[in-house]
């Protein structure tokens, strides 16, 4: 069997946290994976990656979305842009990243996630005011 692109497993990788397989997700990366959201401290491993999602999955109210806007690709580096939404019962935390991820025998080497805190800061307050007034709660990204 031909291994996948590195657009497909990027895509897969996500597509699976988004279905909540947190397992199946973790497989696709390298297991000296390096996952970095930048500002905040570097995750090295795919046992920590596995059991820092497994902690935000175990709420039957937290989910995942994930809305790519572009993908692309420059060898074995994958670039996308995406609206990611961090769910919390009620609560809609939709945010802009843009990330990187480095693909080396088949699996995710390097997963690194760039955001701006202003951004988050405002998501936040939108989310928590959508959960009290369903009307104004974020719908999902036009993309475009």
């Amino acid at each position: 069997m031909e291994p996948a692109s590195p657009a497909s497993l990027v895509t897969d990788f996500l597509k699976l946290l988004e279905a909540g397989d947190v397992d199946a997700a973790c497989d696709l990366l390298a297991v000296d994976v390096t996952y970095i959201n930048v500002s905040l401290p570097t995750i090295r491993g795919r046992e920590r990656v596995r059991r820092v999602f497994n902690r935000m999955m175990a709420r039957k109210s937290a989910g995942f979305e994930v809305h790519f806007h572009r993908i692309a690709v420059d060898g074995p580096s994958v670039l996308t842009e995406r609206t990611d939404v961090l769910i919390f019962g009620p609560v809609r935390v939709q945010i802009w990243v843009w990330g990187r991820f480095d693909v080396a025998g088949g699996r995710i080497t390097v997963w690194k996630d760039y955001f701006d805190w202003w951004n988050v800061t405002l998501a936040v307050a939108r989310g928590l005011v959508g959960a009290v007034v369903p009307s104004l709660r974020p719908k999902p990204p036009a993309l475009v």
